[in-house]
């Protein structure tokens, strides 16, 4: 923390469902300006600039840092980083339609820039989910390669938790309960219960405290950080946002045109898209891109052993689903049963996981039949975790809230299917996409959640955009990049690769980015990570 701020001791942090109020500020402002509070008390107090309280910020351990992806010889750089880090939190009104009436918290963090001379701003950071914890975003962009750590040079990086998320207020609602379904092909009975189980508790999360819950939008985000913004006394804001938080940044974009000097969105989702059109897209995208790495299966069929032609190594894949799902078997030694989901999801790996996951699918081919047991390497390498959430330390970060992914997505999707239409939407994906299909699981959606949607407005606006796609990905469909840009203009940055979010991750993409932010010119792609 820099010494030139007056610091108060940090307060407990991540408290379910914490609330205050602004009374104390209220009171203050009226002892200062009497006269004109008696006068006209709205107008004084919606003009009056919102303010950080900055505090200490935490101190995290080896083994947090450690788990962050810094290696023990970057230790001590990454205490030097930390040691600028500078926290806060933010009031921000619950309910916008009532911005004086109670406040919720959001969590702040701002890594000034190394260049204060040639300072060009904020730039605020998001690194999506719904749910993400951006609180030290800047930390580890900066950590991350030494074209990202260029965008601390110029500008102040500012991440924040967005509401329900982390050190800021969250909801009391748990994590929704997603427990492993039994080994094989899912049944109708096995995906009622399922369903069943989803939509009691997309009741029970809505109803568990409907004033926040139900405050848990992409707007009401998007306007917390446009009072981030007003409280650094900045005129514009800069933003980087990655998968969802390419839509917080589209929304804030839209909201606050004024307030936007330079955005770059990568891996861009498509506003207002539904929960089951963007599961039809991912299915459709994942079976695209495995087309692709079967063909480079087939050009090294000596390693491997799949088939010489693409469409061997598809054959092969079907097949290997099949035999499992017949006959699933466990691996003793991770907790994890061999199924068609399990090979499925082998075929689905990003490219930089290919020859693994070619190993992988070898091992599985050579094992067919074969009794419960210890995962052959590639396998427990794979799917050691189980699909298991990793293992946080104690006094980390909340590194994601899956109670707020939930309600920020069912606040904005109109749609409550019924189990019936859930299930043939289902069935549909697995038959239209007959090799990587049963690497997708059955979901409810948003069945039960019993708050209204609230489809917020979506403007364009003449502002610098860059709208990144990238061109094999399955999480966010390259599709959904130009659908976007005829939605709110930008313009379309391509990245060659089929990786989420890779932007700032490769070199030559993160040149072009820190590039972009510093000038405002930009190329129209990068190569991205390369294909092994």
């Amino acid at each position: 923390m820099t010494t030139t701020q007056a610091m108060n001791p940090s307060p407990a942090r991540g408290r379910p469902a914490r609330r205050r109020r602004l009374v104390a500020g209220i009171t203050g402002l009226a002892s200062v300006w009497g006269c004109l509070i008696a006068s006209s008390p709205a107008v004084a107090v919606e003009e009056a600039r919102p303010r950080i309280d900055w505090q200490e910020c935490p101190v995290y351990s080896d083994e947090v840092l450690l788990a962050r992806g810094i290696t023990e010889n970057r230790l001590p750089e990454a205490r030097a980083v930390l040691e600028r880090l500078e926290c806060g939190e933010i009031d921000v009104p619950l309910d916008y339609e009532d911005p004086h009436g109670e406040q919720v918290s959001v969590a702040v963090t701002r890594l000034p820039a190394e260049n204060q001379e040639r300072r060009l701003g904020s730039l605020a950071v998001n690194p999506g989910g719904p749910g993400g914890s951006g609180f030290l975003m800047p930390f580890d962009l900066v950590m991350r390669n030494e074209a990202s750590a260029r965008l601390d040079d110029r500008y102040d990086l500012i991440g924040f938790d967005p509401r329900g998320v982390g050190y800021s207020t969250t909801p009391d609602c748990g994590r929704p309960g997603r427990g492993p379904a039994a080994p094989g092909p899912l049944t109708e009975t096995a995906a009622r219960e399922m369903y069943d189980d989803a939509a009691a508790w997309n009741q029970a999360c809505g109803q568990t405290d409907p004033d926040f819950v139900g405050a848990l939008t992409t707007e009401n985000i998007a306007r917390d950080l446009d009072r981030v913004r007003r409280a650094l006394g900045e005129r514009k804001l800069s933003f980087f946002g990655v998968s969802w938080g390419t839509r917080l940044g589209v929304v804030y974009r839209g909201l606050f045109p004024r307030g936007v000097d330079r955005m770059f969105l990568d891996s861009v989702v498509l506003p207002g898209i539904t929960w089951d059109e963007t599961s039809e897209a991912r299915a459709a995208a994942t079976e695209r891109n495995f087309a692709r790495f079967a063909e480079w299966l087939a050009a090294r069929n000596a390693g491997y052993g799949l088939g010489t032609t693409a469409d061997e190594v598809a054959a092969t894949v079907q097949d290997l689903v099949r035999s499992y799902d017949q006959a699933p078997h466990l691996y003793t030694d991770i907790g994890v049963y061999g199924d068609g989901a399990l090979v499925a999801r082998m075929a689905t790996r990003d490219s930089r996981e290919w020859d693994r996951a070619g190993q992988a699918l070898a091992e599985l081919l050579s094992t067919v039949g074969a009794p419960d047991g210890p995962a052959p390497p590639a396998v427990r390498e794979l799917a050691g975790a189980g699909g298991r959430a990793p293992q946080v330390p104690p006094g980390a970060p909340e590194p994601f809230n899956s109670a707020t992914q939930q309600a920020i997505g069912c606040n904005g999707d109109p749609e409550r299917p019924a189990f019936e239409e859930t299930w043939a939407a289902y069935q549909e994906r697995l038959a239209e996409n007959p090799v990587t299909g049963r690497s997708g699981i059955f979901s409810a959606g948003c069945a039960g959640w019993p708050l209204p949607a609230q489809e917020g407005e979506l403007n364009a606006s003449r502002g610098s955009l860059v709208l990144s796609g990238h061109r094999w990905e399955t999480a966010a469909p390259y599709e959904w990049t130009p659908m976007t840009r005829a939605l709110v203009g930008g313009r379309v940055y391509t990245v060659g690769d089929d990786v989420h979010g890779s932007a700032l991750r490769t070199e030559d993409c993160a040149e072009d980015v820190v590039g972009y932010f510093e000038t405002g010119r930009i190329d129209r792609g990068c190569t991205g990570s390369p294909v092994p």
